[in-house]
């Protein structure tokens, strides 16, 4: 099966999805969206109300910002995916419960990525972040690239915090500016690994399903 096919039934699969209690009080679930050979993912935390009533991500003030922060990057929408760790709203936009992630991450989002193998995942907030670098603090290390599984993790701000408390908003807008020489970097690296060397995309479930029992 194709990126495509596949992202595009884990989308399907995902609006029907009846796994935790989370679907009782949605409109509609968030699959998330771009195109399945988009080399940069975002990972945001989960929809809010107008993402609800949409059903897609970051459509809100938070996604109106996030279109600027891309723009800073050089990028459009377009050309980015863009999801979150839970598809559907939590009641009153509380925080995500650990068995919710479990289920959502376990069902969709690490599939999204095994599909998509996008050489830079932006994490966007501290329940993202805690997907891949579970007991670090954002405030310390965002906008410091990581390794994790071969992949590089950039943690940043979520688009909100810096809405909610403008004093952060330089610091994300500094992080963004820096995604282009991020994906520069890994492209570089790609290309100067020979052909022979370089291994099969990697499935995200084995290390991931690990961290999830440390939230």
């Amino acid at each position: 099966m194709s990126a495509a096919e596949t992202i595009r039934l884990i989308a399907e699969t995902t609006r029907a999805c009846r796994l935790c209690g989370l679907h009782m009080g949605r409109t509609n679930a968030v699959p998330g969206e771009g195109p399945p050979t988009a080399k940069i993912m975002l990972i945001g935390e989960g929809p809010g109300l107008h993402e609800d009533r949409q059903g897609r991500p970051f459509v809100g003030p938070s996604g109106k910002f996030l279109d600027q922060l891309l723009a800073m990057a050089g990028l459009e929408r377009h050309e980015v995916f863009i999801g979150n760790v839970i598809k559907c709203r939590p009641p009153q936009n509380r925080d995500p419960q650990p068995e919710e992630i479990q289920v959502c991450t376990e069902n969709y989002l690490f599939r999204q990525i095994e599909a998509i193998n996008p050489a830079v995942i932006v994490t966007l907030g501290r329940f993202s972040m805690g997907l891949f670098l579970p007991g670090e603090r954002i405030m310390r290390i965002h906008g410091q690239p990581r390794r994790v599984n071969g992949r590089l993790i950039v943690p940043m701000l979520h688009p909100a915090a810096a809405l909610h408390q403008p004093q952060n908003r330089p610091l994300l807008e500094a992080d963004f500016q820096r995604l282009p020489e991020f994906l520069a970097q890994v492209e570089h690296e790609r290309a100067a690994r020979p052909a022979s060397a370089r291994p099969a995309p990697e499935p995200e479930d084995d290390q991931p399903l690990q961290q999830m029992s440390l939230f």
